[in-house]
């Protein structure tokens, strides 16, 4: 069987090695070939990062090769998509995905739609508020990242099932607890997630006043260097150091706003966390209230002064430390991991590899 990946990124993005590459392995053993194409490329995924702007030209012309990609001639037994083709296009471009007639599984594990129909300018919300929705509905199967997700692509007319953000529970392990540095507070994200981090940000710096503790931030981006106090440590992200980074850490946090774009977040981070043994604490908002199991896998904190008291606790005990990252790695194993759900996905890809793509109304 032949899949024609069609991803918004290419592998320097987490959604493009999360949702797609780390099955590779797996689709290779089931007879699966897999052809990747990506529409931004890694210097692309580069500028978001460090903040620079990407040049317009090199966008138009990645737009335009995946308009031809579309056009050719399928010899592919499955089109896979994740998000979307064509950010910011109208529906129209999105329908060229069965020009074909080749079936389509369309794979999202954050709320792209909210972009649209949530845009504060009426005009793009009556343009665009919908455009996913004959992509979403016109696929043979959906795998969302969460409950919010399925239910926004079962409303839209699809056949859904969750397929949660999953980590390799062999490249994430526990590692030996290092007792020659100050304990450390971590979070892993993107520049444009640490904006939820912001809130939190005098309450961790409290802490590494007051209690001597260390605040590590992997991935915030150039522009959070305004945010820097004492006891905080910025390190840029890399695909080969990511693993190690969450390791040094002996708390992981991950701190949402109650808002759209937020419950539809896969909670990622938090299952790099409890894979890695650490003990989380977490806003209970969309699918962290899912994946946190209070006060067996970590904590859960809404306002900075319940932020305060769940950091608090966990930097004072470190006997609940270990026992809360204990059953986060048990969790982790048995719902989150690619061990887990690889044959899921690979099942899904057989069936409808098998099928009769659907036809857009």
């Amino acid at each position: 069987m032949r899949v024609a990946a069609f991803t918004k990124y290419d592998r320097e993005a987490a959604s493009t090695r999360q949702r797609f590459l780390q099955y590779l392995p797996y689709f290779a053993r089931a007879g699966i070939e897999v052809e990747v194409h990506p529409l931004l490329d890694d210097a692309y995924v580069r500028s978001l990062a460090s903040g620079t702007t990407a040049s317009k030209t090199a966008i138009a012309a990645a737009y335009f090769r995946r308009f031809r990609q579309l056009l050719r001639p399928q010899t592919a037994d499955l089109i896979w998509v994740y998000a979307e083709l064509f950010p910011w296009l109208p529906a129209a471009f999105e329908r060229l995905a069965f020009r074909s007639g080749t079936p389509v599984i369309y794979d999202f594990d954050d709320a792209f739609f909210h972009s649209y129909d949530d845009h504060q300018n009426p005009l793009v919300r009556r343009a665009l508020g919908g455009k996913l929705k004959p992509l979403i509905r016109g696929a043979s199967a959906v795998c969302a990242g969460n409950d919010y997700l399925k239910d926004y692509a079962t409303r839209a007319g699809a056949t859904a099932m969750v397929l949660p953000t999953v980590v390799d529970i062999d490249q994430y392990i526990p590692a030996t607890p290092l007792t020659d540095r100050p304990l450390t507070i971590g979070w892993i994200g993107s520049p444009s997630t640490w904006a939820f981090v912001r809130p939190i940000l005098p309450v961790l710096a409290d802490l590494c006043r007051d209690r001597g503790v260390h605040f590590s931030a992997v991935g915030a981006g150039a522009a959070a260097e305004a945010d820097r106090f004492d006891g905080l440590t910025f390190t840029a992200w890399t695909e080969a150091g990511e693993i190690a980074s969450v390791q040094a850490m002996d708390i992981g946090i991950m701190p949402l706003p109650d808002e759209p774009w937020a419950r539809g977040k896969s909670g990622y981070k938090l299952v790099q966390y409890m894979a890695c043994g650490l003990p989380v604490v977490a806003s209970p908002v969309g699918v962290n209230a899912d994946i946190v199991e209070e006060g067996v896998t970590g904590l859960l904190a809404t306002d900075p002064e319940q932020w305060r008291t769940a950091l608090t606790r966990l930097i004072d005990d470190a006997e609940l430390r270990a026992a809360m990252g204990q059953a986060g790695r048990v969790r982790a194993v048995e719902a989150y991991s690619l061990q887990t759900h690889a044959p899921r996905l690979v099942e899904v890809i057989r069936g409808v590899g098998g099928a009769t793509g659907r036809t857009m109304p």
